[in-house]
């Protein structure tokens, strides 16, 4: 009896995908046991659940809209070619992933064959590729998990033919690569590297592993022991040393991994009780600004927008109020703007049990993390958009993808952003014209980069010199007292052989501007110290102040300090020419002159119009804060 019924079963499989490829009535698969197809993060049967939180939720209808509307999009579009970027394949293999990714799910909830058929198309068209560029092996990661999700999501749909190409590239242009030395130095990388890496590789493993179990085995296997180096980074408070934009990548990779083998295997053996990691979710929410941008230290853009991996954490740590900047995104009629995030899909899954009404205001408005690059963050409203936001950077220069920022500030007051950060310039901008750009020594070709060097942040600069790459600061202490919310931190090592002593704190005062303290001891020779503040402000100079205007509104910074202080502004026009342009911007600050083996404070006050009449310098000592 159990073999007629075996019979049968293989008769019904072999039927349906004959008759899948032969005409337009292709349906989604029958329910397959777990370790059948499909197994990467939805299960068969399981979208049933996310089609009732499309029903009940006006919100995940839209966003479930978004992701049909692309697919819709990408069926008009030719299938991908090798093309590369200079060194990179990476666009290609992102665009890969998005496609398949959309189509997938396009498929598995409405049945249009349309979906299936060009996922199929653009599966085949990359498994013909000569290879998928391991020299940079981010491209293969990016494009084994795409065609990996394909291939596990429409395998009782896939002909056999195809399903023999498909897994053959997965193997030979993804996971044997992987395999070989001189493309797995990530595997001991501390950073995006390890975790894109081996979430791409993992999801290749899962996807084949019927086939080739022993090889399977032995890459998840490989992911659990070296994916930890990267996750230890998160200790202690959740802090990713490579700023927002990178968290969004590395982290995002991450929880994939995660995500994956909780559903397929049972168990991510407590990775996610990693110490720091179920933390970063809070570093997350606290760097988007009142104005909905980023707090964008390191190699990052200002801009931001929707993380889906945010809904993981909450939906683990039952805690949604992590969600509340998320939220603010999905408080749009428009839900275009996240059509580029390759991995939205995944946020029908991991947002199918949390409410959006649950999404709670929270409770602090101060946030503080240590580690490799230690921030503090304070505002004064989560609600208002015109509430007074300072974020604080420590750390060092030679973390990956870090900056020459240390001790650099962001401020925004009444929905402007006056104290800004210059960002990141594209790799590829500058790699054409021969740039060594991810050099860590002191004399690496990174530090002539204007948007990577001191001269562009918030920083002290003494006498025109560098930071040192091998100084680390924390933020040594930091709090919340009525009317006062601080962050202050010795950044002496980053002037080490400049200054004997640079501390500087920032903070919130009274709740309506900022302050911004440096206190500093000179060697013993003559020093000019120069402070500045990189703005896309119009700048009016006084004596010992300036008013900045951006639009129709105003901030006055005020300087308290040494007689001798000149009030200045610096151009952000390139002087080189692979360096990017710095359009509508300055420096504003000034330069002072001090004597040897001195000690000096400097006070900063960043007073939006509005606080103009009220603003008072702090004049206490850092250790009194």
């Amino acid at each position: 009896m159990k073999k007629t019924i075996s019979l049968l079963f293989f008769l019904l499989v072999f039927l349906t995908t004959n008759s899948c490829n032969k005409n337009d009535s292709l349906a989604p698969a029958e329910a397959n046991p777990k370790n059948g197809h499909p197994r990467i993060l939805l299960l068969e049967g399981e979208e049933q659940q996310i089609k009732e939180l499309i029903a009940a939720d006006a919100t995940w209808r839209k966003m479930h809209t978004a992701i049909l509307e692309e697919c819709d999009k990408t069926l008009t579009k030719p299938e991908l070619t090798r093309v590369m970027v200079g060194r990179r394949l990476l666009s290609t293999s992102r665009e890969l992933l998005k496609r398949v990714f959309y189509l997938s799910y396009g498929y598995r909830m409405t049945g249009d064959v349309r979906y299936f058929f060009k996922a199929e198309k653009e599966m085949l068209a990359v498994s013909r590729f000569s290879d998928w560029n391991p020299s940079h092996f981010l491209d293969v990661a990016e494009m084994t998990m795409g065609v990996a999700i394909g291939y596990d999501w429409l395998y009782a749909a896939l002909s056999e033919n195809s399903r023999k190409e498909i897994k053959e590239a997965i193997l030979t242009k993804g996971i044997y690569p992987s395999k070989e030395s001189k493309n797995n130095s990530w595997l001991k990388a501390t950073n995006n590297w390890n975790q894109v890496c081996n979430a791409g590789m993992t999801f290749g493993a899962l996807a084949i592993q019927e086939d080739h179990p022993a090889l399977a085995s032995e890459i998840i296997e490989r992911a659990f022991q070296t994916l930890p180096v990267s996750m230890n980074v998160y200790q202690p408070e959740g802090v990713y040393p490579e700023g927002y934009g990178y968290w969004g990548y590395g982290t995002s990779f991450n929880i994939l991994f995660l995500s994956a083998v909780e559903k397929a295997l049972s168990s991510d053996r407590g990775l996610s009780r990693t110490p720091g990691f179920m933390e970063t979710g809070h570093f997350l929410k606290h760097m988007i600004t009142p104005t909905g941008k980023s707090f964008n230290w390191a190699d990052c853009g200002t801009g931001a927008n929707l993380n889906a991996a945010m809904f993981w954490f909450a939906e683990k740590t039952g805690d949604p109020s992590v969600l509340w900047s998320e939220k603010k995104f999905l408080e749009t009629d428009n839900f275009s703007k996240f059509k580029g995030i390759r991995e939205l899909p995944a946020i029908m899954i991991w947002g199918k049990n949390i409410p959006l009404a649950q999404i709670k205001e929270p409770a602090e408005k101060s946030w503080m993390g240590q580690g490799p690059n230690p921030v503090a963050m304070m505002r004064t409203s989560w609600s208002d958009p015109e509430a007074v936001y300072v974020g604080f950077k420590a750390g060092s220069p030679g973390v990956n993808h870090g900056h020459m920022d240390v001790g650099s500030f962001l401020m925004e007051a009444g929905g402007v952003r006056w104290a800004s950060d210059p960002g990141m310039q594209d790799y590829e901008s500058l790699e054409s014209k021969g740039m060594s750009i991810f050099g860590r020594t002191q004399d690496a070709q990174r530090w002539t980069i204007f948007r990577m060097n001191n001269h562009s942040h918030n920083v002290l600069t003494i006498d025109g010199q560098l930071q040192q790459v091998s100084g680390y600061a924390k933020i040594d202490r930091s709090g919340e007292k009525p009317g006062f919310s601080f962050a202050i931190s010795d950044i002496s090592s980053v002037y080490n052989g400049q200054m004997k002593k640079v501390v500087r704190g920032v903070a919130i005062k009274e709740e309506k501007y900022v302050v911004v303290r440096d206190e500093v001891e000179t060697t013993g020779k003559t020093t000019r110290v120069k402070w500045a503040m990189f703005t896309f402000a119009n700048v009016t100079l006084e004596e010992k102040s300036a008013t900045l205007t951006i639009g129709n509104q105003q901030l006055l910074l005020k300087v308290n300090g040494p007689s001798n202080l000149v009030m200045k502004t610096w151009s952000t026009a390139p002087t080189n020419d692979y360096d990017a342009a710095n359009p509508g911007t300055l420096m504003v600050g000034f330069e002072c002159e001090l004597p040897a083996n001195t000690s000096e404070t400097f006070e900063v006050l960043l007073v939006p119009e509005k606080a103009a009449g009220s603003a008072t310098f702090v004049n206490r000592k850092l250790n009194e804060w």
